[in-house]
């Protein structure tokens, strides 16, 4: 059943029609066939009815010691009717008409015929009784003057001629008729479901395009048909769903639009409040007279929290740039140097970890924004710090991979923290995630650090990905590699 579930529509239907067409046609040939051969039976009773134990009577005299091959002048009998007598449960003579063609030795009844024949009871209806010899007949018994049984039978093996040339007739036109039917029901159905064979197609093209971001034109609609038809009813509710959708879409990229707006000017408004922050809080530290503890730390955390607020501003800044698409420099981007100064930053930040470096024998270039490309790295490192323990192996590694239809470079940083867990790895390139469970909180983060990764990563035509489990947490980022710039640039 679930596979006939899973068949097409149009298979079903036609599957289904024909085995309804089948079942008819089926009943009707066995209906026919009983009919008939009843009503051929019935004829066969009423020739026995009038024959009136004609022929049997005629046997009365015959010596019982006749020829079995002895040819009888019966007018009137039909060729194959049985006569026979019988005489206290003994059969003493019995003959077959035999027609004008026939030879002269038919084929006559024999011993088992007789005791199928010396069995018949006077007085009751026609029977039939299967001889060995000579086959089904429709026999009749009747008493006789002088106390003996008169048989008189009749051959059904016309009638089940009969019925077998109608069931070979029945079999071919009903046969015929179930190969036209099915083609025209194949023809019917396909042209009746090619209004839902555009609409799918009409949504698989609306599937393929991207609706996650951006913005998007839905002018794909599907055919109309009549309205009162149920493939027309469809049609229409399809396309007011798209019409929805597409409302919705715009709607929602307007919001976005103004939310990237209103980010990216309320960022450019706090730069110059908070760098005055910052100013202030640095002046009065330098201040040649003392202060008291409890001022000297709080202009310290003053000035600490403005600093993060000045990167937290930058980076909003910088996705928002990267939201409206703004065209980042293309320029030849040394990536061994990039990571080479990173994890040398890196070190410095960060003594408990142990940092490890992994180069190509040659340079790797990529084209590209070589501080965008630059904070992709510092980034990542970062992230391996801060959310990994003291002491945890930090390795970080560029190469080219050459195997790929085009050549692509690889940053790979990969640490034996703790590892990410894993409701957060699908999300983890969104804003604003943090990822304190099972690794160190209390950290700070802003949530945006990965973020401007993936976003940066995107504008250059690459991707970033991530494995992790408890002691292996890699984040691979491949970037297409400017193969033609690799022999120009030294280490």
């Amino acid at each position: 059943m679930r596979r006939w579930r899973e068949r097409r529509l149009r298979t079903r239907i036609v599957a289904l029609v024909l085995l309804l067409v089948t079942l008819a046609f089926a009943l009707v040939a066995v209906v026919t066939a009983l009919e008939l051969k009843g009503f051929l039976i019935q004829r066969l009773d009423q020739q026995l009815a009038a024959a009136g134990g004609r022929y049997a009577q005629s046997l009365e005299h015959v010596d019982a010691d006749a020829d079995d091959g002895q040819q009888f002048d019966v007018p009137g009998q039909a060729a194959g009717t049985l006569g026979a007598r019988a005489k206290n449960g003994v059969v003493t003579v019995a003959h077959v008409v035999a027609g004008r063609d026939d030879d002269d030795h038919i084929t006559q009844p024999n011993a088992a015929d007789l005791a199928v024949i010396a069995r018949l009871r006077p007085g009751g209806k026609p029977l039939t009784r299967d001889l060995p010899r000579l086959g089904p007949y429709r026999l009749l018994a009747q008493r006789g003057a002088d106390g003996d049984v008169l048989v008189t039978g009749l051959p059904l093996h016309p009638v089940e001629e009969t019925i077998h040339r109608l069931v070979a007739i029945e079999v071919v036109v009903f046969g015929g008729t179930l190969l036209a039917v099915g083609a025209g029901v194949l023809v019917f159905v396909r042209l009746s479901l090619r209004p839902l064979t555009r609409v799918a197609d009409t949504a698989a093209r609306v599937a393929d395009r991207p609706l996650s971001s951006g913005t998007v034109e839905l002018t794909d609609r599907a055919p109309t048909a009549p309205a009162g038809t149920e493939v027309g009813q469809l049609a229409v509710a399809f396309n007011a769903m798209l019409a929805h959708v597409e409302a919705s879409l715009h709607s929602r990229q307007e919001s976005e639009e103004r939310l990237r707006h209103f980010v990216a000017d309320a960022s450019h408004e706090l730069r110059t409040p908070v760098a005055v922050v910052r100013s202030h809080a640095e002046l009065a530290r330098r201040s040649d007279e003392p202060l008291p503890a409890e001022v000297a730390h709080a202009l310290e955390r003053i000035g600490a929290e403005s600093e993060r607020m000045g990167r937290l501003v930058d980076d909003l800044l910088l996705l928002a740039r990267l939201d409206s698409g703004r065209p980042l420099a293309r320029e030849e981007v040394d990536l061994t140097r990039i990571v080479l100064e990173a994890v040398g930053d890196a070190r410095v930040a960060a003594p408990e970890h142990r940092w490890q470096l992994e180069l190509a024998e040659e340079p790797v270039v990529v084209r590209g924004d070589a501080h965008a490309v630059h904070q992709v790295v510092a980034n990542l490192l970062a992230n391996a710090r801060t959310h990994t323990p003291p002491g945890t192996t930090v390795r970080a590694a560029v190469r080219l991979d050459a195997t790929a239809a085009e050549p692509v470079a690889e940053i790979i940083v990969a640490d034996d923290g703790p590892g990410i867990p894993e409701q957060l790895r699908d999300r983890l390139f969104e804003r604003f995630v943090r990822g304190y469970d099972g690794r160190v909180a209390g950290t700070g983060s802003s949530g945006l650090g990965l973020a401007i990764v993936g976003a940066i990563v995107h504008a250059h035509g690459g991707t970033v990905a991530v494995t992790s489990r408890p002691g292996a947490t890699e984040f691979r980022v491949r970037l297409p590699a400017d193969d033609e710039a690799i022999p120009s640039q030294a280490c």
